[in-house]
This record gives C-alpha cells, sequence and structure tokens, in this order.
C-alpha cells in the first residue's frame, strides 16, 4: 500500500477534501449518508461497511464491530472502532437499529460493492472532488492519515483499520504536503 500512485498523484484525502465530502454526503440520499458517514468515522473498507449488521452496533460503547473481509486470523477476524456519538444517532434514526426495523443478522445496505462504490464515488463528485483519491479507498487512506495528524498512536490505528502488519499503518506518517506540515509544526514546537 502506498499513498501515492506510480505518477505521483496523491491517494488520500486531504483534510479540506474530507471537509467538503462530508458536507456533500449530508445532501445526499439517507442511506447513502449513512454508507458515507460510517465510511469517514471508521476507516473501513467498503466491503466491511457492507457487511455491517445492527448487531454489530454499540451503543453503549459508542464503537462499530467490523468483520475484517480480508485474509486475517480468527482472532483477529472482529475489530471495534469507536465513533462519535451523532453517527450511531443517524444509523439508528435510518436504519431503526434499536427499534428493530432491520433485522440483527441483516446487513444495513444490501448494494453490491459496485453500487456502493458509484454511490460514494457520486457523493465525491456532488463535493467537487476528482482524481484518483475521489474513491473510497481515497476516503480511507485519509482516515489513516486524519488519525497521524491528530496524535492517534500508530498501535490504535493498526487495530481500528485491520491492518495485520504496523508496517502498513506506519506508511500514513508518510503523508506529504499539508499534512506533512502539520506533523512536522508539532515537532518543531
Amino acid at each position: 500500500m502506498e499513498l501515492y500512485d506510480s505518477k505521483g498523484q496523491r491517494l488520500y484525502l486531504n483534510p479540506a477534501e474530507r471537509g467538503q465530502f462530508k458536507l456533500a454526503s449530508e445532501a445526499a440520499p439517507r442511506e447513502v449518508l449513512t454508507l458515507c458517514h460510517t465510511l469517514f468515522y471508521t476507516g473501513c473498507r467498503i466491503s466491511e461497511a457492507l457487511a455491517l449488521t445492527p448487531e454489530r452496533i454499540d451503543f453503549k460503547n459508542q464503537s462499530i464491530t467490523l468483520l475484517s473481509l480480508k485474509k486475517r486470523s480468527d482472532t483477529a477476524r472482529y475489530r471495534a472502532v469507536p465513533v462519535p456519538p451523532d453517527l450511531l444517532k443517524t444509523l439508528n434514526m435510518v436504519h431503526g437499529i434499536q427499534d428493530g426495523v432491520t433485522p440483527k443478522k441483516e446487513r444495513l445496505w444490501t448494494w453490491s460493492r459496485t453500487t456502493a462504490w458509484r454511490r460514494v464515488c457520486a457523493v465525491m463528485k456532488e463535493a467537487g472532488l476528482e482524481g484518483v483519491h475521489a474513491s473510497p479507498k481515497g476516503l480511507r487512506h485519509s482516515y489513516g492519515v486524519n488519525a497521524v495528524m491528530k496524535h492517534v498512536p500508530l498501535n490504535k490505528l493498526r487495530d481500528w483499520m485491520g491492518h495485520a502488519d504496523m508496517k502498513t499503518t506506519a506508511l500514513y506518517a508518510n503523508a506529504l504536503g499539508e499534512e506533512a506540515q502539520a506533523i512536522a509544526a508539532r515537532m518543531w514546537a
């Protein structure tokens, strides 16, 4: 995994683009909004979001437990990711989780991966974002870069993102541009 493609193009959203995406997602249809916000606040892979069921949403501990769909050992198949109360409130409002509208073992979004990908990319386009970084994968990478910028310890970030190897997570510390300046400014202070 890298943060730049072979042509040197950035593969993640910068902080301003993250804000644009979040704002644009708030105008999307309700189910698209909840998918976009789940990706935004958990950094999960789109396939992991699509596998999410109500039984994996923990209102008491304010977390979402994701099933890692990458090749992992049985002991590391699930990971709990803390999320803000507003995301939980929105998921509940749209999907009726606490009222049992969506059965506990039924997926929140029944779309195919391709359909979900297209819907997230449509929100990116509405946000005025274009290029290789304007994708669900770019949103995942931006979660990692954002976490590093906010001083989240790499071992926590590794757990939340479901990486098997710390080397993968450590790549987020290699962000350049505005992100690198923010990280370097902490050193200079």
